[in-house]
């Protein structure tokens, strides 16, 4: 079998968006997208229209400072990122893993809450569209090497069509002054906040290493 191309894939990727109808400022903004996250994985596809609708429904401006949270760890983040400058990096996103496809994005608030839009998969809306369907319940039924792209066209013919929104309340996350403290058991330095009992995360419930 062949091995695509990054080029040849990003060609199939246009074409697949021209035949759905995809405007060409959410067009580039995918591509964009497909780059970072390394492919063009339909989570964040999909994820593209949902970041693009809570902006809307929001009336965000491109480069306007938001907040986000999202649902899953998997896909989704990456659309935050790079449609929205909303990283975990920058301390405006939240990954809350529930397991659920969706997110909330918000404005800054100088209130301890503020109203945010929630953007998720509609179940009954993803029934007009049976290959979305198979793939988001993970069913045997969904073949990725015959029925990708198909797959991709399905997500761009639909678009927002997949999706619902409410609106919602969220809290308000403050920066707070803290204070640098020695673990004991490492000797390494780690915020006040994050300190576990008497040690740091890594000497505790968080250790992912073993010294070698």
């Amino acid at each position: 079998m062949q091995i695509i191309q990054p080029e040849e894939a990003s060609g199939e990727l246009i074409k697949s968006m021209e035949r759905g109808g995809v405007n060409p400022r959410l067009q580039l903004e995918i591509l964009k997208l497909a780059e970072f996250h390394t492919y063009p994985a339909p989570g964040v596809l999909i994820g593209a229209f949902m970041v693009d609708y809570a902006m809307d429904l929001l009336g965000a401006k491109k480069g306007q400072k938001l907040y986000g949270v999202c649902e899953t760890p998997k896909c989704l983040p990456d659309a935050l990122q790079v449609l929205a400058h909303i990283t975990i990096g920058n301390n405006r996103l939240k990954v809350v893993p529930i397991g659920k496809f969706a997110i909330t994005m918000n404005p800054p608030s100088e209130v301890p809450t503020t109203e945010a839009v929630r953007v998720y998969m509609d179940l009954k809306k993803l029934k007009a569209y049976p290959t979305i369907d198979i793939w988001y319940a993970n069913s045997k039924e969904f073949d990725k090497k015959t029925m990708k792209g198909k797959l991709f066209d399905e997500i761009f013919s639909a678009g927002r069509n997949i999706l619902s929104s409410e609106k919602v309340r969220v809290p308000v996350r403050k920066k707070s002054k803290w204070e640098s403290v020695t673990c004991p058991c490492c000797g390494e330095t780690v915020p006040d906040y994050l300190i576990e009992g008497d040690h740091c995360g890594a000497c505790g419930s968080l250790k992912y290493y073993e010294r070698i």
